[in-house]
């Protein structure tokens, strides 16, 4: 209950997700140092396409940033005074170090103190900044203080065209210790030359729709494989079909998502909330066929027995988790940042995870030492192959998680953002490749039943291990010596028994 209770509350608060287009509803200054502070935005924008008219700058640049009704709110009973100035500080990520300064090599501020005043290198009170190496028109820096007895104070309408490729940085600032329960209002909308998705999401939108058309590829032969075969195919097969079928959806709504938040500018809550929900519901359903796989399901026992309880928990618990934390990375999701999910929220999925890979990887330790107790050599191959290509996966894994560590622990301030989109990228890759190694294993197939649990008593020693190990043999008699080996299977010249030549004609 307190799982279904989270997920509602967070649903709710989805409802007034921020856009590209960055809504300010009231947002608080925080002290920062000697300075009051709201952040504004930070997102990742190409520079424009040059202007080929006589005008300068064009009427309407493909890139820019928009200041629109920006309102500075305070009470009443701290509006007997005009103020200093509140500050809109625009900077490209390169440009950080033009912003603050000290007075005799003493700690770094960022607003003018009387010191640095008196040295006549700012105005106090004001944001202390000096303009960039490679272009003295940055950083941008402006503002509007507050008159006597006024309550609001307004910025005046500004657009900014974006002339460099950068990752963009927006505060608004004020030094005025007097301004007591300051909050800012209003919207700033920013633009890239192909629409308004931020520069760090707009390749997942081209990367989503090569997607789709590789997720079409795949479903179109598993469905015309399982339309042929459709007589012969086996419980894992169905599973197989419904991880495909989800993966469809997931791409689809997450190349939809990107798509509408392009056009509009408006993170689309809704499309979102589904594409997070379809991928979670994918990751565990491919983790539980995984697993289920491993244990033999349907190859070699007709079902989990006593695991099918625990199996499911873990299924369940996965869910719950992965999906809290999806939600709050993506739901409302608009500045460039690397991440905002809480460490408290990473953990659980990321040690449910481990518990997975250990689960399957033990289970099929098992499942491949019966196989191979029983010389069922067909099963047994398929098996080592699916083993070969987890571990594959496995350790691809783990050598992408050290890369992933190692660029986000190098790249504090997002430099390398147009770049950043290759990470999640990687996962949906991966997690489609072994889903085609899967596909090819086990594809419906005239023959597709030799792979399927036979309960013909041939595979009665896996069903006897799994539920009948605490009952203590009775002692066999010498007739029933004789009788058992009166009706043992003959060996054939090259070793294997009558059983694996039943499964050979099968093929």
């Amino acid at each position: 209950m307190c799982g279904v209770s989270l997920l509602a509350f967070l649903l709710l608060l989805s409802l007034c997700a921020e856009a590209s287009v960055h809504d300010y509803r009231g947002e608080k200054f925080a002290a920062k140092g000697n300075a009051f502070v709201v952040h504004g935005g930070s997102e990742g924008i190409y520079a424009s396409v040059p202007n080929l008219t006589d005008t300068y700058p064009p009427p309407n640049p493909d890139s820019y940033i928009r200041f629109e009704r920006i309102t500075f709110r305070r009470s009443k009973e701290f509006s007997n005074f005009s103020s200093w100035p509140i500050q809109a500080v625009l900077f490209e990520v390169e440009d950080r170090e033009t912003i603050g300064g000290s007075a005799y090599g003493g700690q770094r501020a960022v607003c003018c103190t009387s010191d640095l005043a008196k040295l006549g290198v700012c105005a106090e009170g004001q944001v202390i900044y000096r303009p960039s190496v490679e272009n003295p028109d940055w950083p941008q820096v402006f503002g509007v203080p507050f008159e006597i007895d006024d309550e609001e104070a307004v910025l005046p309408l500004k657009s900014i065209q974006i002339t460099k490729t950068g990752m963009y940085n927006l505060y608004f600032i004020h030094c005025d210790t007097r301004l007591k329960e300051l909050v800012v209002e209003g919207k700033t909308v920013w633009k890239n030359p192909s629409g308004y998705l931020p520069g760090r999401m707009a390749p997942m939108k081209i990367f989503y729709q090569f997607m789709s058309f590789a997720y079409i590829l795949l479903g179109i032969f598993w469905f015309s494989q399982y339309a042929r075969f459709w007589r012969e195919v086996f419980p894992l097969q169905n599973c197989i079909t419904l991880v495909i079928t989800l993966g469809m959806f997931e791409m689809a709504l997450w190349y939809f998502d990107y798509a509408e938040f392009s056009e509009t500018g408006i993170r689309p809550t809704g499309t979102t909330i589904w594409a997070v929900t379809f991928g979670t519901v994918k990751r565990t359903v491919a983790r539980l066929v995984i697993l289920m796989v491993s244990m033999g399901y349907g190859v070699v026992r007709p079902s989990l027995g006593g695991l099918t309880s625990k199996v499911v928990m873990l299924g369940g618990t996965f869910f719950l988790a992965s999906e809290v934390l999806e939600l709050v990375e993506n739901v409302g999701a608009v500045s460039d940042l690397s991440g905002k999910a809480k460490l408290f929220l990473v953990l659980p999925a990321a040690v449910l995870d481990v518990f997975f890979i250990l689960w399957i990887f033990t289970s099929l330790s098992a499942t491949l030492n019966k196989l191979q107790a029983r010389r069922m050599m067909i099963k047994l191959d398929i098996y080592r192959k699916f083993t070969n290509a987890l571990a594959v996966a496995v350790i691809v894994s783990v050598g992408w998680i050290c890369y992933e560590l190692y660029f986000k622990s190098n790249d504090v301030y997002n430099e390398q953002w147009q770049n950043a989109w290759i990470i999640p990228a990687f996962w949906q890759v991966l997690s489609y490749s072994l889903l085609c190694i899967i596909c090819i294993l086990w594809a419906p197939s005239q023959s597709a039943t030799r792979y399927a649990y036979r309960d013909d008593g041939s595979d009665e020693f896996d069903r006897d291990e799994t539920t009948l190990t605490l009952i203590k043999p009775s002692p066999i008699s010498s007739k029933d010596v004789r009788s058992v080996a009166d009706g043992r299977p003959v060996q054939s010249s090259n070793g294997n028994s009558n059983d694996d030549l039943e499964e050979d004609k099968r093929e």
